[in-house]
């Protein structure tokens, strides 16, 4: 069996760049040594990205530690801020209607002390005070963010902060970034259109042919080729698993809206905002807003999703023409198929929502480097990446869909029909049916292939007012004080916070004047 040392990356963007740059750290370059793999990235000048993968996950920061770039020139590069969670407007109930229109999911886990109680079932109970959402009771970042402070301080060290966060960025920037640090990490770099694929007599690929380079050969074949799936759909024919029937959101129109100042603050979250037909999402920039209106064809027209984005922006949304995208929600079970393996959009899409889209990458390029065939043995490393990244999908799919299911609108098709049960798959109508007697725990979820820790599903679960009758002795009664005490620490910490963490912009410019 032939040992592997060439890599062969089809398509650059987010997708192609990170995995090259992963790789190049984790298994080395040629440059370096007889030890290291030859990886090449081969992508065509007349193919664009589609660049409004703006918002990120917290894995995020150990992906860009990893691959050896630093927080303050990302940020400046990039154009990047920073994000502290998602605040969801109208998601339970549509707006001017009576309860609360908002609900916060932050990125920081809720308070725990050392040999401290768990808050979540005290919460239930009413111990934090009647009518503070979890979010809110068991963590600060709600009311640092409220604020638009940032979650670090400017002398932290990179990637570290008293707040949990990511971040948002400008995606072709990030892109550029990217690969100017993969070249400089030894990757080689060809531009040039790939117009067929070649396979063997096995099956397998035996070379791309390209228009201005001939044919490209490699011993693993990596497909970013986007929605396109040249490789691992066109040429290798792995089945695609469409999603449509429980994530209904098939389009998308994007707009990039400056500022009306440039001090004007910049929010740490992203805000997503329900509508009668999706929801849109709100990101800000160090000079711009990134807009976009996510919707389902079946549910209205473009013409009125256009319609309702203006509506959102306002005045500032006049002379601008938005972007259209059609998205491909779903993804597909074998993502690894003998020597080619799919990394981003190739391999599946499950929509913006919760940031899932730049998290799937960063798990692809880290399985692929350390699972890496070295002695050219694919089968078993194809059957355990595939059954890894199948199963993430899985709760990927679980975890935006409880966004939706729990919804308490009834103003249009669009929310009643994803609060139709038919529409849930079976595995998160059996965590709800579980977290009806008792909330979600840590047993709850396999780590290895879950994105969202098990807090995050508490924060959005209970944002949308999911209701838990928690038997009285489950949240340990004779500890009521000491949970009474720690939510009244978090509150008062709040205020601490807000004195030691900078206004988000004035941390932003401090990492972009630094050198």
């Amino acid at each position: 069996m032939k040992a592997f040392h060439n890599v062969l990356i089809v398509g650059g963007g987010t997708a192609g760049w990170l995995t090259a740059c992963y790789l190049a750290r984790t298994l080395g370059t040629a440059g370096a040594g007889a030890a290291g793999v030859s990886i090449t990235l081969v992508e065509s000048p007349e193919i664009g990205i589609i660049g409004v993968g703006e918002g990120t996950f917290p894995s995020i920061r150990a992906t860009l530690a990893a691959i050896g770039i630093d927080e303050a020139r990302f940020v400046r590069e990039c154009q990047a801020t920073f994000k502290q969670g998602v605040r969801f407007n109208h998601w339970v109930r549509p707006a001017g209607a009576p309860g609360a229109d908002h609900y916060f999911h932050p990125f920081s886990q809720p308070s725990q002390r050392q040999g401290g109680p768990e808050l979540l079932p005290h919460w239930l109970q009413g111990t934090a005070g009647a009518g503070i959402p979890f979010a809110e009771a068991a963590t600060m970042q709600k009311r640092v963010a409220d604020a638009a402070h940032g979650p670090k301080r400017l002398a932290d060290a990179d990637y570290t902060g008293p707040m949990n966060y990511a971040y948002h960025f400008d995606a072709g920037r990030f892109a550029a970034l990217l690969a100017e640090h993969g070249r400089f990490l030894g990757v080689r770099h060809v531009q040039a259109t790939v117009e067929r694929v070649e396979l063997d007599a096995g099956g397998a690929i035996a070379c791309v042919h390209t228009r201005e380079h001939g044919a490209l050969g490699a011993d693993l074949f990596v497909d970013c080729t986007g929605f396109r799936a040249a490789l691992i759909g066109d040429a290798l024919g792995s089945p695609f698993r469409k999603m449509d029937d429980v994530l209904f959101v098939d389009r998308a129109l994007a707009m990039q809206v400056p500022y009306p100042s440039p001090d004007t603050p910049i929010p740490s979250y992203t805000v997503s905002t329900a509508h009668e037909a999706g929801w849109t999402w709100d990101i800000g920039l160090q000079q711009r807003r990134g807009i976009g209106y996510v919707y389902s064809s079946r549910h209205t027209t473009d013409e009125r999703a256009e319609e309702v984005l203006r509506q959102y922006i306002g005045p500032a949304a006049d002379g601008l023409t938005p972007r259209q995208l059609k998205l491909n929600i779903g993804y597909r079970d074998v993502q690894w198929v003998k020597n080619c393996v799919a990394v981003g959009l190739s391999g599946g899409f499950l929509e913006p929502l919760e940031s899932s889209g730049i998290g799937l990458i960063e798990t692809a390029a880290y399985l692929i480097g350390h699972l890496f065939p070295f002695n050219g043995d694919t089968a078993p490393v194809a059957a355990q990446f595939n059954r890894l990244m199948r199963e993430r999908y899985e709760r990927v799919v679980d975890f935006i869909k409880l966004h939706y299911c729990l919804s308490q609108r009834t103003d249009s098709a669009f929310w009643t029909d994803n609060t139709d049960p038919r529409s849930i798959p079976a595995s998160l109508r059996d965590k709800l049916a579980m977290w009806r007697c008792r909330p979600p725990h840590r047993l709850d979820f396999v780590a290895d292939v879950e994105m969202y820790p098990t807090s995050s599903w508490q924060y959005v679960l209970y944002g949308m007012e999911f209701a838990t009758g928690l038997h009285p002795s489950a949240c340990q009664p004779e500890r009521r004080d000491e949970a009474a005490a720690e939510f009244a620490m978090i509150a008062k910490l709040a205020g601490h916070a807000l004195a030691d963490l900078p206004p988000h912009r004035a941390l932003v410019e401090h990492l972009c004047q630094r050198r």
